[in-house]
């Protein structure tokens, strides 16, 4: 049992001097003294009181009443590329007809990939969003009520109705062309 005691104490002593031996290496009192005279100068320094914020005037409501016109983030067309109305007949989008799924999105975020033909038609390929949509002359499209009039193998040809002052509905050609790369 004596000899089981010495090594008890000769492993405690081990621990115990380790543990100096690391707590010691953690004195790093005399490495931070530019930190700690920092943090005294700072303490120090007499506070002073901050201006409270300027009090912020009433909300006034806006109603925007453009809403009819050209979005500021499309690029403007030209005005010569606007098919004016010479028939006669007024131009005004079909109120009755169900709107489309490729109806709601922008028109300049179509992009075609190809098209496609068998023995029962010819479609465009059109790429929105990740996904591929097969159109035909016919359909619509865009958020301007537009109607695609032609397909080439390297476009589509759609015709926009847009809203041209106090309501007066005008035919604007667009056109989707084919990705290159």
């Amino acid at each position: 049992m004596h000899s089981s005691n010495t090594a008890l104490k000769g492993c405690f002593v081990w621990i115990c001097s380790s543990a100096l031996v690391l707590l010691g290496g953690c004195d790093h009192a005399t490495e931070h003294q530019d930190l700690k005279a920092f943090i005294e100068r700072v303490s120090n320094v007499e506070r002073q009181d901050i201006e409270p914020l300027p009090s912020s005037p009433d909300y006034e409501w806006f109603t925007y009443s453009a809403s009819g016109l050209r979005s500021p983030f499309q690029a403007p067309i030209k005005a010569d590329f606007i098919v004016n109305n010479t028939s006669g007949n007024e131009i005004k989008p079909d109120e009755n007809r169900t709107p489309e799924f490729l109806e709601n999105f922008d028109f300049d975020d179509f992009t075609m990939v190809g098209t496609i033909s068998d023995a029962s038609g010819f479609w465009a390929l059109l790429s929105i969003d990740g996904s591929v949509y097969r159109v035909q002359v016919g359909e619509h499209l865009g958020r301007n009520h537009g109607r695609i009039i032609s397909i080439t193998d390297d476009e589509v040809q759609v015709i926009e109705l847009v809203v041209h002052g106090s309501d007066t509905w005008i035919e604007r050609p667009q056109t989707i062309s084919v990705k290159q790369g």
